[in-house]
């Protein structure tokens, strides 16, 4: 799913960097989220919590 159609990044580029660790501050510096119109911030800033939660609930259920 594209979250930010300025810079035609997706959910998967997101978490391909959110799996190397990367936060938002990164990822608006790697892919351009939210420096063109801005209305895509609050979807990147949800994918990531999302993100870490599922990796925090994946650790913990092994």
């Amino acid at each position: 799913m594209y979250v930010c159609v300025c810079k035609g990044v997706t959910d998967r580029d997101i978490e391909n960097l959110a799996i190397e660790g990367a936060d938002y501050s990164d990822i608006r510096r790697e892919l351009g989220v939210a420096t063109d119109c801005g209305s895509c911030g609050q979807s990147c800033k949800q994918l990531l919590k999302e993100f870490e939660w599922a990796a925090t609930a994946d650790f913990t259920a092994a």
